[in-house]
């Protein structure tokens, strides 16, 4: 269900247009001759006429370009491409309002023209038209269903039209493609965001005072690492509905994450009193016994339910792996950190363990390889750290004022 715009404090804001980011494009969506003289039964001037656009776009003249093309309808006004390839020229120069009437006018002679509706949907899109543009923009993304910054301006779209929920679907099958892509990333956290926020102001107009009023508020303040308010708001939970399964689970977890280690414990073993397979409050229980360096036994016993519970929960692996470790049963450790680097395999330490475990294998090229590549990735994280607090540090600097003048 779509969701009025601006509703919330929380305003998505795309850090670059829909034509910014199909601008370098623009190229891929200009028809190349043979689909023209396929086409049409154009004459030697219509020849003529679209190797000379082509040699004023490629030589910056995207003036001189639309003249020409704009001669070739005059000719042969049934001439779908170069409907399409005039109203990327327009979309080029920013020029969408002439852009749309080409454009629709190509796609009546060609409805298939793919290009064409995708240039027409940036530039509904561009224009304000977002209704519009949403339709066109899914049809050319069925078409070419890779091109992330058509998807992009799709995304822009639904937001702008207040369907959060379909904006945000298609960002996850972005990020699924491209794991690193820090634009839609960035955009789907927000959207999240906004998402919570809407959703915690429609519980609150049904119940101000609701236990699920200060869930929601805890986990948006703990999105935003704001834990001392999470903890605050999901404690408020806790003592309305102490009996409920979740409540004590999400306060350890803030604990859990700032490294208050005794009380998480107390949440968690709460938590286990009212929901006995809440298989993260298990594995959480043997995560804090071994960061304070206690039984390893016993951690190993409580990863060991956290994972005949559930046994995709990848991130109890690594746990497993330490515990076994400091047992000295190296050996079994080994499949559980070859689990935890598939699942991390950017994560220095998963391949130090695995390192310290080949070594006591006797298995010293795979120990060799592991501290190869754990340096390296530590090296780069290090690296990483030193540039962003110069940033940081520069930033912060004021900006030195010039004298005034006499």
């Amino acid at each position: 269900m779509g969701r009025a715009a601006g509703t919330s404090r929380f305003q998505f804001r795309g850090r670059v247009s829909a034509f910014a980011a199909l601008l370098g494009a623009c190229a891929l969506y200009s028809l190349p001759w043979p689909a023209l003289a396929q086409s049409s039964t154009a004459d030697s001037r219509v020849l003529q006429l679209y190797g000379e656009a082509k040699s004023d776009e490629a030589q910056g003249n995207i003036s001189g370009a639309v003249a020409k093309y704009k001669s070739i309808l005059e000719i042969s006004p049934r001439l779908a491409p170069a409907y399409n390839n005039l109203g990327a020229l327009y979309v080029r120069q920013r020029d969408f309002a002439d852009a749309i009437p080409v454009l629709e006018k190509g796609l009546q002679i060609d409805p298939k023209m793919t290009s064409a509706t995708a240039l027409l949907g940036v530039s509904l899109y561009e224009t304000g038209d977002f209704a519009g543009a949403r339709p066109r923009l899914e049809a050319a993304l069925r078409a070419n269903p890779g091109d992330a910054n058509l998807e992009m301006t799709l995304v822009n779209a639904l937001v702008k039209l207040g369907d959060l929920e379909s904006a945000a679907s298609h960002l996850q099958g972005i990020v699924h493609r491209d794991p690193k892509n820090q634009e839609a990333w960035y955009r789907l956290g927000t959207l999240y965001m906004q998402l919570s926020q809407e959703a915690l102001t429609k519980l609150q107009e049904i119940d101000p005072n609701s236990m699920l009023v200060h869930e929601v508020s805890g986990e948006i303040m703990q999105s935003m690492n704001n834990y001392d308010g999470a903890i605050l708001e999901f404690k408020k939970a806790a003592e309305m509905a102490p009996r409920t399964p979740g409540t004590h689970y999400k306060l350890g977890d803030a604990y859990w994450a700032i490294s208050q280690w005794d009380a998480a414990t107390r949440e968690f073993q709460a938590e286990l009193e009212n929901d006995p397979r809440n298989c993260s409050a298990e594995w959480k229980l043997g995560d804090i016994i071994l960061e304070q360096h206690g039984d390893s036994q016993q951690a190993l016993d409580d990863v060991n339910k956290a994972l005949a519970i559930c046994p995709d929960l990848t991130e109890s692996h690594l746990d497993r792996a330490r515990a076994l470790l400091r047992l000295d049963k190296a050996g079994d450790a080994v499949p559980d950190l070859e689990i935890a680097v598939r699942a991390a395999p950017d994560d220095p330490n998963v391949h130090f363990l695995l390192a310290q475990a080949y070594r006591s294998l006797g298995q010293t090229e795979k120990a060799k390889a592991e501290l190869q590549v754990f340096s390296k990735l530590e090296a780069a994280a290090r690296a990483k750290t030193a540039s962003r607090a110069q940033q940081v540090m520069q930033e912060a600097q004021p900006q030195q004022q010039q004298p005034p003048k006499d």
